[in-house]
């Protein structure tokens, strides 16, 4: 069965305080987004590579992917005003509706090729499949300033990337939530709205999402660790 990973890479850098895409920002040298392309242009699990750049970033997303020789790149997707709108972009390049689709943030250079396979070896007697790590921080509901009450983080987990599913699946889920005008930021939560089963595997700590400078400056110490 084919295997497709879609790499939404749409985002802005305005945390950054900068008018770059917190993707291209340099990580040891080299762009985020390339960190997260080489896993999967290296995992032998995956057969294409969709890439989703918003229209500013096609030239240069293009650039990358050539110099680098990512070559399972076989389209890309264009960016779309909302992350949901991105995928979708990206799900109507999909020609084989029986593929498994690996949907990964290209803000997650950490990704492991062991992280990829397990999520895709668990999609078994379910609809979909996602990393996620256990909360360490006391998680407090808030209204107004003031604290409503204390979640049990027990029950808490901190979702994460690659999500995995099949194609018909996640097409069909979000066709459903298109048409109610519904709107998640991540994928599972459209196959969730559907009625689907999402199974929950062990994810990493060490996979984390760029969203800040610290967050690229912890992510270089994460990666001289190895």
């Amino acid at each position: 069965m084919k295997k497709i990973a879609i790499i939404p890479s749409a985002g802005s850098g305005n945390r950054f305080g900068s008018s770059l895409n917190k993707t291209f920002h340099l990580l040891q040298g080299i762009p985020v987004i390339l960190h997260v392309l080489r896993t999967f242009q290296l995992c032998p699990e995956i057969d294409e590579i969709i890439p989703v750049f918003k229209e500013d970033d096609l030239e240069r997303g293009n650039r990358i992917i050539d110099e680098f020789r990512i070559t399972k790149v076989k389209h890309i997707a264009k960016g779309g005003k909302e992350r949901q709108d991105s995928i979708l972009n990206a799900l109507n390049l999909i020609e084989d509706i029986n593929a498994i689709l690996v949907i990964h943030d290209g803000a997650r250079p950490l990704i492991t090729d062991r992280l990829i396979r397990e999520t895709i070896s668990q999609l078994v007697d379910c609809d979909g499949v996602i990393p996620a790590v256990k909360m360490i921080d006391t998680i407090k509901e808030v209204e107004d300033g003031y604290i409503v009450r204390t979640l049990d983080r027990n029950r808490l987990r901190a979702i994460q990337t690659p999500q995995v599913f099949l194609a018909q699946t996640l097409i069909s889920a979000y066709n459903h939530t298109l048409n109610k005008g519904l709107n998640f930021t991540d994928d599972a939560s459209v196959i969730e709205n559907y009625g689907g089963r999402v199974k929950n595997i062990v994810g990493d700590y060490n996979n984390i999402k760029i969203t800040s400078k610290e967050d690229l400056m912890y992510a270089d110490f994460l990666m001289k660790q190895k």
